[in-house]
């Protein structure tokens, strides 16, 4: 299958590595630079140093050249960007493209995922193949083959079937699931509650603190979930607690590290200028606490993060209310 991989930061590198050992893969950068980096070096400096890209992988900062002749087209371009770049690809992908969507995030300003977004852009692409890959997914331990686990979410089985034979290999295993909505969500939302974890962990606290928080955030996120129609068992799998886990207890989670920064009493722009890549959990935040709202879904451990973000509380502040708050069942 022939492969076009929008966006080369170190997840869309990687997945594009994934998919270029058996299959013609060509990704597209944003700077002329880096596709020609990648091209003569071999190599992503930038964002994934010290790993070598495999053999027969190409890299253009043309968009048109990089989908002409694709078979499926994954989209790994952050929220942000997300619409503008996909309204000037859209116009040369045929309808019947397999679209796969890497970015985990929610659009700022619409509150869509980033498959409401193909759809809108994109109104007569056949939304049966349009999906999300998800899971515990962190880009330097996958390029370095540490094995791992991952989903491929799409309506139409055959195309998830498909698609799950293009990255699968022995180190790289990958399932398939119809529940888009909620694979979707589940990685977005996970962010945030990385961002938590990252206070939790800056501020000194251990396992227990980071144990409780993991589960009342699994319980958060399944509430919103599948109230906004995702399948409950979704959440319990990979691309739900699969996920949070992960970027909960990991450093190189950029959400996490995020988390740790605001905790060191740095502001949330020094942070995200120092790491020089997008934490998708600062920009959704605000959006999924309109749709919280708008489903009348409590998520204290979200707005407890926007309060830190976008309000000028401090981490302390935050857990201090989290922990204050009314005796209940679980």
């Amino acid at each position: 299958m022939r492969v076009a991989v929008i966006g080369a930061g170190s997840w869309g590198t990687t997945v594009a590595s994934l998919a270029a050992r058996a299959n013609p893969t060509t990704l597209w950068a944003r700077r002329p630079e880096l596709a020609s980096m990648i091209n003569t070096e071999a190599v992503n400096a930038d964002y994934l140093p010290g790993n070598r890209l495999p053999y027969g992988l190409r890299a253009t900062s043309d968009l048109q050249e990089c989908i002409d002749g694709a078979e499926a087209v994954v989209m790994g371009v952050p929220s942000h960007g997300y619409r503008a770049v996909l309204e000037q690809l859209a116009v040369f992908l045929p309808t019947s493209t397999p679209i796969l969507s890497l970015t985990k995030g929610i659009e700022q300003g619409s509150n869509l995922r980033m498959t409401e977004v193909i759809a809108e852009v994109a109104p007569d692409h056949d939304r049966s193949i349009v999906g999300a890959l998800t899971g515990p997914n962190l880009a330097k331990e996958v390029i370095a083959g540490q094995p791992a686990a991952a989903v491929v979410a799409m309506e139409d089985e055959s195309a998830a079937a498909e698609l799950q034979a293009v990255f699968m290999d022995p180190t790289f295993r990958v399932y398939t699931n119809t529940d888009v909505v909620g694979c979707e969500l589940a990685g977005a939302l996970k962010n945030v509650m990385a961002i938590a974890a990252g206070m939790a962990k800056g501020l000194g606290f251990g396992q227990n603190t980071l144990a409780a928080l993991i589960t009342r955030a699994l319980a958060e996120i399944t509430r919103l979930g599948v109230r906004l129609g995702g399948r409950p068992e979704t959440f319990a799998g990979l691309a739900g607690m699969g996920d949070l886990i992960a970027t909960c207890q990991s450093d190189q989670s950029r959400n996490n590290r995020v988390g740790m920064g605001l905790a060191a009493g740095k502001k949330t722009q020094e942070i995200i200028d120092e790491m020089k890549m997008v934490a998708e959990g600062v920009k959704s935040v605000g959006p999924i606490l309109d749709l919280s709202a708008a489903q009348k879904v409590e998520m204290p451990i979200a707005t407890q993060v926007d309060q830190v973000i976008n309000h000028g509380a401090h981490p302390r502040e935050a857990v201090l209310s989290l922990m204050t708050r009314g005796a209940k069942r679980e």
